[in-house]
C-alpha cells in the first residue's frame, strides 16, 4: 500500500487540499491535486497505518458526500468516490448500522433497477447549549443542522445553579422528543476551554469561578459533553453546514457581549497553548482606555462589542432609557441619530481591530458573526473602508456576515457532537500523518 497523509482540521474533518481516498486494492486517490516533493512529518504525532485506517478514512469520506449530496445512491457513491462498488455498499451498510444513515425513497431511473437512495439520519440528534452571561439557549439540533426545538433557561452568577437550570431545561426537551436518539450535549461558551482538560480557563465576562461543567453534565444526562469557545463553535457551524469548502485562511468575529475570534489557517483551526488562540479581543488598543474585565486596559472588545456600542449610546444620549443591544438597533431604523452614530463608532472599532487580524494571519476570508449582521447594511460599508488598503500584498479578504447568528453558535455546539462521533479518527489542531504498513 502507498504512503498517505490526511490534513485534519478538527475532530476528523477533512478541510485540507490533501485529502484522499485510500483504495483497499493498495491504491490512494488525490481528491484534489497531488503535490511533489517531501513533506515535513512530525515523528511525534505519526501513527503507523494499517488496512483498517484505509477503511476508516474510506468510511469518512463517504459519510461526507453523503451529507453534502443527499439523497444519493450507492452507484452516484461510488462515482464520485473512485471506489468500487461493493466497497460503497459496505460502507454504507455499515454507515447504517452505526445509525448515522439511512436508506429513503426509491430513486428514478429512464431504464432498469431503480436504486434506493441514503441520507443522514435525521432521528439522530444533539443537545446544543450556548451559554451567554445572563441567559442560555437550549436547543435539539439534527445531523443536517436543523433546530427542532429551542428553550431559553436563566442564568445566575453562581456555575453549579446555572448549570442547574440548564440541565432542567435539557430533560424538558428531551421529554418533548421521546423518538430522537440523542448522540451527545455540546456546549458553546462565551470563554476558552482547554481541549486537554474540558474545562473553560479564561471567561472574563461570565465571571464565573473555575467549575467542572462537563463533569457535572455528563453525571446528571448520562450523555457525552463537547465544551468549545463560542467563535469556534461559530465557525465550525460554517464550515460543516454552510460548504466553505475550498477556503483554508479564515477568522470569524463573534460579536456580543465580547469578542471572540477563531482562526482558520491552511485548513486547521488553530488551537495554541491550552485553548488560548486568536484572544484578539484582549489585545489592548488603548492602554489609557476602560479597564477590561480580563484586567487590562483598553482591550479591543470595548471598543468593538455590543457592551460598547450602548456606551456609546448612553455617552450620547445620558437622559435616553436604559436598552438592549437589539433594541439599539431598532431604535436605528426608526430614525434615532444618537443610535445610528453609537452603531458607527462601533462598526469603525471593528474594522480598526480587523487590521492586526488581517496583518496577523492574512486570511482570505473574514466572517462576523452577531446580531449586529441583522444591520449589516450599517456596519459593513463602515466595516470595509477601515480596512480598506491594509493588505501589504495581493488581494484584500472578502468580509461578508454570518447571518445565522446565535442559531451559528447552536449549530456548532452539536457539530462538535456529531463530528466527534461520525468522523472516527481524533485528530489534533495539527496536520495528522499516518504512515502506510506496506500491503
Amino acid at each position: 500500500m502507498v504512503c498517505f497523509v490526511i490534513s485534519g482540521m478538527y475532530s476528523g474533518r477533512h478541510h485540507g487540499s490533501e485529502r484522499s481516498i485510500a483504495s483497499s486494492q493498495g491504491g490512494c486517490r488525490k481528491l484534489r491535486h497531488d503535490r511533489h516533493g517531501i513533506r515535513r512529518i512530525d515523528l511525534a504525532e505519526a501513527q503507523l497505518a494499517s488496512s483498517e485506517t484505509a477503511r476508516v478514512i474510506n468510511r469518512d469520506i463517504v459519510l461526507e458526500l453523503i451529507r453534502a449530496s443527499q439523497p444519493i445512491s450507492r452507484a452516484d457513491l461510488a462515482r464520485r468516490s473512485g471506489l468500487g462498488r461493493s466497497t460503497i455498499s459496505q460502507i454504507v451498510e455499515q454507515l447504517i448500522g452505526e445509525n448515522w444513515v439511512r436508506e429513503g425513497a426509491m430513486g428514478s431511473l429512464p431504464r432498469g433497477r431503480r436504486p434506493t437512495m441514503v441520507g443522514l439520519n435525521e432521528d439522530l440528534v444533539a443537545i446544543a447549549v450556548d451559554i451567554h452571561p445572563r441567559q442560555a439557549s437550549v436547543a435539539l439540533v439534527d445531523l443536517n443542522g436543523r433546530l427542532l426545538s429551542r428553550s431559553l433557561a436563566p442564568l445566575t452568577s453562581d456555575p453549579e445553579d446555572s448549570m442547574r437550570l440548564i440541565i432542567d431545561c435539557m430533560h424538558r426537551m428531551h421529554r418533548t422528543a421521546p423518538r430522537k436518539s440523542i448522540k451527545g450535549i455540546g456546549i458553546s461558551l462565551p470563554g476558552r476551554v482547554n481541549p486537554a482538560t474540558q474545562r473553560m480557563i479564561f471567561a472574563p465576562n461570565l465571571k464565573w469561578p473555575e467549575f467542572d461543567i462537563k463533569k457535572m453534565v455528563e453525571t446528571e444526562m448520562g450523555l457525552p459533553v463537547m465544551l468549545e469557545n463560542d467563535a469556534t463553535a461559530c465557525l465550525l457551524a460554517e464550515l460543516t453546514f454552510a460548504r466553505m469548502d475550498g477556503v483554508r485562511d479564515a477568522v470569524l468575529v463573534a460579536v456580543a457581549e465580547g469578542v471572540g475570534t477563531c482562526v482558520l489557517a491552511n485548513g486547521q483551526l488553530v488551537v495554541g497553548h491550552n485553548g488560548m488562540a486568536g484572544e484578539f479581543g484582549h489585545i489592548s488598543v488603548d492602554p489609557n482606555g476602560p479597564r477590561c474585565g480580563c484586567g487590562k486596559n483598553g482591550c479591543w472588545e470595548l471598543f468593538s462589542s455590543s457592551r460598547a456600542a450602548l456606551r456609546y449610546y448612553r455617552e450620547l444620549k445620558p437622559k435616553g432609557p436604559v436598552i438592549a443591544f437589539q433594541e439599539l438597533l431598532n431604535l436605528a431604523e426608526e430614525g434615532d441619530s444618537a443610535a445610528a452614530q453609537a452603531l458607527t463608532m462601533q462598526a469603525m472599532w471593528i474594522g480598526r481591530g480587523l487590521r492586526m487580524i488581517i496583518a496577523s494571519v492574512s486570511p482570505s476570508t473574514i466572517l462576523i458573526a452577531g446580531d449586529l449582521t441583522s444591520a449589516w447594511h450599517r456596519f459593513g460599508p463602515v466595516i470595509e473602508k477601515e480596512v480598506s488598503d491594509v493588505t501589504l500584498a495581493g488581494s484584500s479578504p472578502l468580509i461578508r456576515p454570518s447571518h445565522e447568528g446565535e442559531i451559528a453558535r447552536l449549530r456548532g455546539a452539536a457539530a462538535l457532537v456529531f463530528q466527534r462521533g461520525a468522523y472516527h479518527r481524533t485528530t489534533s489542531a495539527s496536520a495528522t500523518a499516518m504512515i502506510a504498513k506496506p500491503a
